[in-house]
């Protein structure tokens, strides 16, 4: 229950975050802060309101949206293995592959690179087969 509700409500708050319209309002908040320097004399206590509310807003957010990106991606991994689970081609030992170290994904980026290397080589071998198939056959 509480797990659902903060989940719904760093999701909504990470959505209100990244419109324009908060940004306006950062924007706003710091303009009438800045105005307002002339008038506390540009006091410590002055400058000490926007560090401490930045400073409080900053790390409350960081929470908030690390924990929507955190189950955005774990979505995005479920979506993606379902579709490798499907297509019957597909390699499968790739549906775990976020639990590798940095070293296993660049040795199997690594692979992949070869093997499309490989799959342009014997396509550019077919092609050049069937325009040779082509010509002799007078086409």
């Amino acid at each position: 229950m509480i797990s659902r509700a903060f989940a719904h409500f760093s999701n909504r708050t990470a959505e209100l975050a990244g419109h324009y319209i908060t940004f306006i309002l950062a924007v706003a908040v710091v303009v009438v802060w800045a105005i307002t320097g002339p008038l506390f004399h540009f006091s410590d206590t002055w400058q000490l309101v926007i560090n401490t509310g930045t400073t409080i807003v900053t790390f409350m957010m960081v929470f908030l949206i690390q924990n929507s990106q955190n189950r955005d991606a774990k979505a995005v991994h479920l979506k993606l293995d379902e579709l490798l689970r499907a297509v019957h081609d597909a390699d499968n030992a790739l549906i775990e592959v976020e639990d590798e170290t940095d070293e296993e994904l660049a040795e199997l980026k690594q692979l992949y690179v070869q093997l499309c290397e490989e799959r342009d080589q014997l396509k550019q071998r077919l092609e050049t087969e069937v325009a040779n198939l082509s010509e002799m056959a007078g086409v």
